[in-house]
């Protein structure tokens, strides 16, 4: 078995970023990673391709050749991928002995929640070369300031984690900069929870562009589903990315992978600490964010 992750997420939510730090940290913990460059319109790299989809297909190539913009162009050279998987896998093939894969992708949402050809990809590769992968979805901490723009989070990450079917982490990346555009209006555990959305309801209220109907019955879409929940990341603090690796190892199994253990010895490191959670967040919270002891859900 061949672990590694599908790191994707809006423009601007750090996917390369993340791509080069993750490389850096787990090459320091010991493991042979490999980047694999599926963005044709990503041409400026910071870290060294295994693998480059440029290789194949350009998106400035295809642009000019098929008059298209950007985000045909980009649907196109997926396509132009998922005909031609052979390629992809003769270049990974080398590679699966002993590496453990980062495979970064376009920053078009609507490849990952509405086009079925990046969805195709990826499933052919795990079912040809056993793969075990865990999908990374980026969103920038910073929509949390804007309860319109983290309700449009939500439903991507909602729409995104039903559309792949892949064990599937959010992560609110650039958690250090959570407050950039002001103070946020609830402790950092409703949004990394996204429980009881009717606090926020009040304040798509005052938004004279949201409908007072439509975003209730959005906020309800998603509770009832009850899927999307957030980790969080700084890229630079080397204990943010520690704490990250271990959700995805444990969601792609590779905590498991060459341990000769029993059911229960299995159950027992799979089982995290009962106030993890609750300390991973606080610690964040304490770290990122602005103290404010007369805060209060009853008044928000």
């Amino acid at each position: 078995m061949v672990f590694g992750q599908v790191v994707i997420g809006p423009p601007g939510s750090g996917k390369t970023t993340y791509c080069n730090g993750m490389s850096q940290f787990l090459s320091l913990i010991g493991r042979k990673v490999a980047v694999i460059n599926l963005d044709p319109a990503n041409d400026s790299l910071p870290y060294d391709c295994a693998v480059n989809i440029e290789d194949l297909i350009k998106l400035s190539d295809v642009m000019m050749e098929h008059s298209l913009g950007p985000n045909g162009g980009l649907v196109y050279c997926m396509d132009y991928l998922e005909k031609n998987i052979d390629w992809l896998q003769s270049k990974l093939e080398p590679l699966l002995k002993d590496h453990y894969l980062l495979f970064d992708f376009p920053g078009q949402v609507e490849l990952f929640f509405l086009h079925s050809n990046a969805k195709n990809v990826i499933m052919k590769l795990i079912k040809k070369l056993n793969l075990r992968l865990t999908v990374v979805h980026l969103v920038d901490a910073h929509l949390c300031s804007d309860p319109g723009k983290y309700i449009s989070a939500l439903l991507l990450s909602l729409s995104t984690m039903l559309h792949l079917e892949l064990p599937h982490i959010n992560v609110l990346s650039k958690i250090d900069l959570i407050e950039s555009y002001g103070k946020l209006a609830f402790n950092l555990d409703f949004y990394t929870d996204v429980q009881n959305l009717s606090y926020l309801q009040r304040h798509l209220d005052e938004d004279p562009r949201a409908s007072k109907k439509l975003t209730k019955e959005l906020c309800e879409v998603i509770e009832d589903y009850s899927l999307v929940d957030f980790a969080t990341l700084d890229i630079q603090d080397k204990e943010s990315v520690g704490n990250l690796v271990k959700l995805i190892d444990k969601s792609n199994g590779y905590i498991f992978a060459g341990i000769d253990a029993s059911a229960v010895e299995f159950s027992k490191i799979a089982v995290r600490p009962v106030d993890w959670d609750y300390y991973r967040v606080a610690a964040v919270q304490e770290k990122y964010m602005k103290d404010d002891e007369n805060f209060d859900y009853d008044n928000n």
